[in-house]
Order: structure tokens, then sequence, then C-alpha cells
């Protein structure tokens, strides 16, 4: 039988930001489980110390305050639309320490956990579903219902 060029596979190239976009990947999926920079250094094929410098220089923060940052905007969500416990949320969004997740939010947000809810409840008006104040004036204006 001939050679034939089309028995031949392409070699897939993996581009440095590929390899970077994997790691933040793997961050966002597994967000509520316990990630270390090794193991998104494994995911991307890179050492720990090269994925840490890729990634703040892509994306502009390190994969820790990604994770830092995804976990605390789920936290929102979940204290908006549950009424499960402060305590309770911060164990669903891969937070260990009641007293680093308390703050971590106030320092994100600029109120505790507990402040939060309470400002936010007076907004939802529907059980399970997040308020309108998310939501920029434009697009709510052009897409939805404002109530004046």
């Amino acid at each position: 039988m001939p050679f034939s060029i089309s028995h031949i596979r392409p070699v897939e190239r993996v581009t440095p930001l590929s390899r970077v976009c994997r790691a933040r990947d793997l961050i966002r999926d597994c967000y509520d489980e316990p990630i270390s920079l090794d193991d998104c250094a494994l995911e991307a094929g890179l050492s720990p110390w090269h994925l840490l410098r890729s990634f703040r220089s892509t994306f502009g923060e390190t994969p820790k305050e990604y994770l830092t940052r995804l976990r605390l905007k789920q936290a929102q969500h979940l204290l908006t639309i549950s009424s499960r416990s402060v305590t309770e949320v911060c164990l669903d969004v891969g937070f260990s320490s009641l007293g680093t997740f308390s703050l971590l939010f106030k320092r994100h947000v600029g109120c505790s956990p507990k402040e939060f809810r309470k400002q936010v409840r007076g907004w939802v008006t529907v059980p399970g579903v997040a308020p309108w104040v998310y939501v920029p004036y434009c697009f709510a204006s052009r897409y939805g219902r404002i109530a004046r």
C-alpha cells in the first residue's frame, strides 16, 4: 500500500493562551472544591510559577484571586435566592472557614454576608429570582419591565 498524506494526523498545537485558559476553566468548573496551584498547573501543562505569571498577565489576577472572586459571586447569588444559613452558603461555595469567608466577603462586597442578605431581601419579590437591581438600567429598560 503506497504512503498517503491523508494518513498523517495533524499535530495539535497548544498555545500558551490555551494552556492558561484550561487552568481557568478548571477553576471555574470546580470552584466549590479545594483547588491548588499545582492542580491548575498540571491541567495547563505548565510549572506552577510559570502558570502564576502567565495567568496574572493574561487575566489581570492570580488564580487564587479568580477562585475567590468566583466563590464570592456564587455566595452572593445563594444569599439572594436561598434561605440557607450563612455557614451553609460558606461551605457550599468552597470555603472551609466561616471567619475567612466573612472577612473576604466584607472586603470585596462592602458588607457582611448577613447585612448583604438583609439588604437584598428587600429587593427580592419572587423567591428564587435575583432582583433587577443587578441588571444595568439601560438593559432592563430595553428588555424588561421597570417598576416606576
